[in-house]
């Protein structure tokens, strides 16, 4: 796996990420990009973590650039951190993908680079090292800082809620628990590891999806959280221990944070086109979300069926306000999913006073981008190999959205949904529909012929 930029930052095999690769990268982000006045470092729990944040401060040092390096943090509260001192900031993180793999999410001041920084990156690449003059500093309140915010802005709400914490591998999950309990949840450890844990909010597999149902169960939950590996990708279940879709939790924040509109990539379910005023589809990446929450005047937010949510205006929480941050986050959809859940009931039912659609997904590992496009073109490309291949699930073809990969749209308002990952050798399959079990029943039946035709 050649290291290169997909949805989220740049990515690789650890093997791949040598210390010439990085910092050539770092070096050519603090020739292109504005870094502010300086760059901060931050990493997750991964075995490769720490010496690849290293090497990135080392490189940015030699590039004339001051560093501050903040440690083990989640990426929020790295990106609040550097916004706030007006720098830039790298993440070392791989996020969801196994510890084989690692990789960097760049900051300018501005917030996240756009896919125009990717390009200007790539474009500096290659060019002699500078002559130093960067100093080196350590700042250890980043997490705390990230974690005042929503102390501040959700008070003592959570009173009375029991929860799980599945800690696993998460860089946050002492930081989160110390939260929780702040806001008056009470909160049990479920999971801790030592060894890294890939979780992949968007696509949790069926283990662990198992282990959540065990674990409520064993206890009376109101409810399991988590997140990935960096904290900007939340997990959420209900007291029975069924996650709530990451979309659904973006729909639900925006609504508890009186949003107007709502910038969601296409694979997110077509229950927001009934919520919000106004909706805005993109590619799948956080960098596209962002461009295109740039652009409108409006209480805009912004999610991803990962769950991770974006608040792109100053908004109120229940104890005080919350200003806008413009990067991927995790805690705040799941305390605001949390305050709603409280007054509707629970979470159960406050998901099921929720438009209709639902969505299910899953990835196959291993599949080059190549095999994806190969498999793609032989369903797509005209009208007739659409229909036929959605008769295949007693589907009749409406229509078709090339806009990220192959997403097919049934007359009953079925989706199927075929790309290649941005950020790994996966293929990514979703589905909707208008019932939980159809959606993972249509999902099964397309997984089958995707191996079947994958031999």
């Amino acid at each position: 796996m050649v290291p290169q930029f997909g949805t989220s930052g740049l990515r690789g095999l650890v093997t791949a990420l040598t210390p010439a690769l990085v910092g050539d990268h770092i070096r050519a982000f603090c020739r292109a990009c504005p870094v502010g006045t300086g760059l901060f470092i931050g990493h997750d729990l991964r075995p490769s973590s720490p010496d690849l944040a290293a090497v990135v401060a080392d490189a940015a040092v030699e590039s004339g650039v001051d560093v501050t390096r903040c440690g083990a943090v989640p990426t929020p509260a790295l990106a609040l951190a550097a916004l706030q001192a007006g720098a830039g900031a790298v993440m070392v993180t791989g996020s969801h993908i196994p510890a084989d793999r690692n990789g960097l999410k760049f900051y300018t001041p501005q917030g996240e680079i756009t896919k125009a920084e990717e390009a200007a990156i790539l474009a500096a690449l290659g060019q002699p090292a500078g002559q130093g003059g960067g100093v080196q500093r350590v700042r250890q309140d980043v997490g705390a800082a990230y974690a005042g915010r929503y102390r501040r802005a959700f008070g003592a709400s959570l009173t009375g809620l029991h929860l799980g914490l599945y800690a696993q591998s998460a860089v946050g999950r002492d930081l989160m628990g110390d939260l929780l309990r702040t806001l008056g949840a009470t909160v049990t450890e479920l999971g801790r590891s030592a060894h890294f844990v890939p979780v992949d909010t968007e696509a949790v597999s069926d283990s662990t999806r198992q282990q959540l149902r065990d674990w409520s169960a064993a206890q009376t939950f109101d409810g399991i959280v988590s997140t990935d590996a960096d904290g900007d990708r939340p997990l959420l279940t209900n007291a029975a221990g069924d996650v709530v879709p990451g979309d659904v939790l973006g729909q639900i924040t925006g609504q508890v944070l009186g949003a107007e509109m709502a910038v969601t990539p296409i694979s997110s379910n077509s229950g927001a086109e009934t919520i919000f005023d106004r909706v805005i589809r993109t590619q799948i990446g956080s960098p596209h979300v962002i461009a295109a929450m740039a652009k409108p005047p409006a209480r805009v937010v912004g999610y991803e069926a990962n769950g991770g949510f974006i608040l792109g205006f100053d908004a109120h929480g229940p104890a005080g306000s919350l200003p806008r941050l413009m990067t991927r986050d995790a805690l705040l959809p799941l305390l605001a999913t949390l305050v709603a859940a409280r007054q509707a009931g629970g979470i159960a039912k406050l998901c099921a006073a929720q438009p209709q659609r639902f969505t299910a997904r899953d990835r196959l590992t291993d599949i080059a981008p190549a095999e994806t496009s190969d498999l793609i073109a032989k369903i797509d490309f005209s009208a007739q190999k659409n229909q036929d291949f959605m008769r295949q699930f007693d589907l009749s073809f409406l229509d078709a959205n090339r806009m990220d990969g192959l997403r097919l749209r049934a007359t009953t308002g079925d989706i199927i949904h075929l790309r290649a990952s941005g950020n790994a050798p996966e293929l990514r399959i979703y589905t909707e529909a208008a019932t939980a079990p159809a959606a993972v029943a249509l999902l099964d039946d397309v997984k089958a012929w995707v191996l079947a035709e994958l031999g």
